[in-house]
């Protein structure tokens, strides 16, 4: 029997050793299909609930797993449900290959059935490469260059495919004029900075005596460098929150996430260094970093197109990480004196302190920290987290501490809803034999969560290690959006956009034959944490918390605090009643870096 060019195309993923597609089915793709029947569905065919989740678990796999992540879907909508998956991958800078159906050659620009121009609805998400195939000798140079690409440029790529080439006979590429044959495979480099530029990046931080440095994702195969970067130099270190586990959280001088979900020492560490090192980040926020003028900075980034943002840095060093930092430890002097360095960690070791009490802090029924702090204790050395996006975030960023071959994500430059979910899927077909933990909101488990617990129960008995646990934040609330309302507007919650119906979870997780709990007591939490971590198949945790605990950025002023709890108390709804007499006490009490403030002699007031 002839190769089809549908064959061909999963030869050639075989070829690259991709082990899963994330998919969802649809006519665009039956030649695909059929060809995934032939091939004893090799690469395996990952069947989510929709398309926009094949996109966030060909994410997470790609996330957790360091290799491309692969996904497909039908054309028309199912090409169209694959983007906010696709745009999270692209902002994240993750590399993902969206393979994609199209209706017949013959039928485009005839207004057909489902026919999108899929090459301009995707000449943004996959700008670096997407190219439609119209004969099958553009195989295998499109299918070659669209991974190397997503590889190499850590990003999005696509190959579209009409339903009808899919059909067609498979023919190589002759040795003839407008022919562009290809080959497989690409070797791994690492490019470092000239020797001037690692001299002269050398002589600026050793000028500094308040160094500070900033990781994100980009540092985290160089975790004993910048610890030898930091004691070296005697900085501390924040991190971007993509870059969480990137360095162990345990150690006295990692000052943990910066930014709006950030903490307070990291946020004090910027406001007072005179030097300023960041390694793979990109992080966004100008306002959290040094004031201009204030800091002489350096940035190392193996993306040239990365470097220079953010700060007005005077060096761009373009290399990886790892063999840049290598190259400049031995040009740097020991720090003189050991002030800077305790102050960061005595404001460390002050903040875990206020963490431990504003988990236990009382709410109605169950303070959210306190269950995330709760998990901190009872983390696996080898969990994979996820957390969605929204107040859920805050509390994986705040209080989990990741250590040694922890791992940890979430959507972090899009922050759109609904990946937690998807997430720990792709990475449970990454690492099935390592635990996972999606830590998320109401709003995100209702949006898609609810409806990939079916994946979950659909493939969990081939995992080696059948442990996934689904925390759901259960206030009935849109928690994130009706704070940053109080806050930033002063406005009461608005219900008709901001309340969530009440949704049996556990039950439903359940029904499906997984485990399920519900929790509405405290003193329930850390059984209900073991429980599931030692449950024989995934659970969900349906925990009932309090919607009027905030999630107070550190660098919050009590004017804003103020302002967000009066927008609370004249709202004029039933949620609302919730909230006590003596809730502004309440709040004032857990903010960040207010208790103790006479144990810091010194130091400056928060904006």
């Amino acid at each position: 029997m002839s190769t089809k060019v549908s064959d061909h195309i999963l030869e050639r993923l075989r070829a690259w050793e991709v082990e899963h597609v994330f998919a969802y089915p649809g006519d665009g793709i039956n030649g695909l299909l059929a060809a995934w029947g032939r091939a004893d569905n090799r690469p395996e065919f990952v069947q989510a609930r929709h398309e926009e989740m094949s996109a966030f678990q060909a994410v997470g796999y790609a996330k957790f797993s360091g290799r491309v992540g692969v996904c497909a879907a039908t054309s028309g909508p199912g090409a169209i449900h694959l983007l906010n998956g696709l745009y999270d991958a692209k902002l994240d800078h993750v590399p993902v290959v969206a393979l994609v159906g199209q209706t017949d050659r013959s039928a485009m620009g005839g207004s057909y059935q489902q026919e999108v121009d899929l090459l301009s609805l995707y000449k943004d998400v996959a700008s670096d490469f997407c190219a439609m195939v119209t004969v099958p000798e553009q195989l295998p140079n499109v299918l070659d260059r669209a991974m190397r690409t997503a590889i190499a440029r850590r990003t999005v790529t696509a190959v579209i495919v009409p339903a009808d080439v899919q059909e067609l006979d498979y023919s190589a590429p002759d040795h003839a004029f407008k022919m562009v044959p290809s080959s497989l495979g690409m070797t791994r480099s690492a490019p470092v900075p000239p020797d001037q530029d690692i001299e002269r990046a050398a002589e600026l931080l050793n000028e500094g005596e308040k160094v500070a440095v900033l990781i994100g994702q980009g540092a985290r195969g160089a975790r004993q460098e910048v610890m030898e970067i930091a004691d070296q130099l005697g900085a501390g270190v924040a991190k971007a929150l993509l870059g969480k586990d990137a360095l162990d959280d345990d150690l006295p001088y990692v000052t943990g996430a910066i930014g709006l979900l950030g903490t307070r020492p990291s946020y004090e560490m910027m406001r007072d260094c005179d030097t300023l090192l960041v390694i793979g980040s990109s992080f966004p926020y100008t306002q959290f970093l040094p004031e201009f003028g204030q800091a002489r900075a350096v940035q190392i980034d193996v993306d040239p197109h990365m470097v220079g943002l953010r700060y007005p840095f005077e060096i761009n060093l373009v290399g990886d990480a790892r063999e840049t930092l290598r190259r400049l430890l031995p040009l740097l002097r020991p720090a003189e004196g050991h002030s800077w360095r305790k102050q960061i960690e005595r404001n460390t070791a002050r903040w875990w302190d206020v963490m431990q009490r504003r988990a236990a802090v009382g709410a109605d029924p169950i303070n959210p920290e306190y269950v995330a702090h709760t998990l901190d204790e009872l983390l696996p050395d080898d969990v994979i987290l996820a957390a969605d996006s929204g107040s859920a975030a805050n509390w994986y960023a705040r209080h989990l501490r990741l250590r040694a071959a922890m791992r940890g994500s979430l959507s972090g430059t899009l922050a759109t809803m609904g990946p937690g979910v998807p997430y720990v899927i792709g990475a449970k077909f990454a690492h099935g034999d390592r635990p996972a933990i999606a830590l998320v909101g109401d709003g995100a488990m209702q949006m898609n969560g609810l409806a990939e617990l079916i994946t979950i129960a659909k493939y969990w008995e081939r995992w080696a290690d059948p442990r996934l646990v689904v925390a759901v934040l259960n206030n009935q609330d849109l928690n994130q959006v009706t704070w940053e309302m109080r806050a930033m507007s002063g406005a009461p919650q608005f219900l008709p956009s901001q309340s969530l119906p009440d949704v049996a979870y556990a039950d439903f997780a359940r029904s499906l034959g997984l485990d399920g709990m519900r929790v509405e007591k405290p003193e329930a939490v850390r059984g209900a944490w073991q429980a599931a971590l030692t449950a024989d198949r995934p659970c969900v945790i349906d925990f009932r918390t309090d919607p009027a605990v905030p999630p107070i950025p550190p660098h919050a002023s009590l004017d804003q605090i103020e302002s967000a709890a009066a927008a609370v108390l004249k709202g004029d709804s039933d949620r609302a009643a919730m909230v006590r007499q003596g809730f502004k006490a309440k709040v004032q009490d857990m903010l960040p870096g207010r208790r103790h403030r006479e144990d810091r002699p010194g130091a400056a007031e928060g904006p």
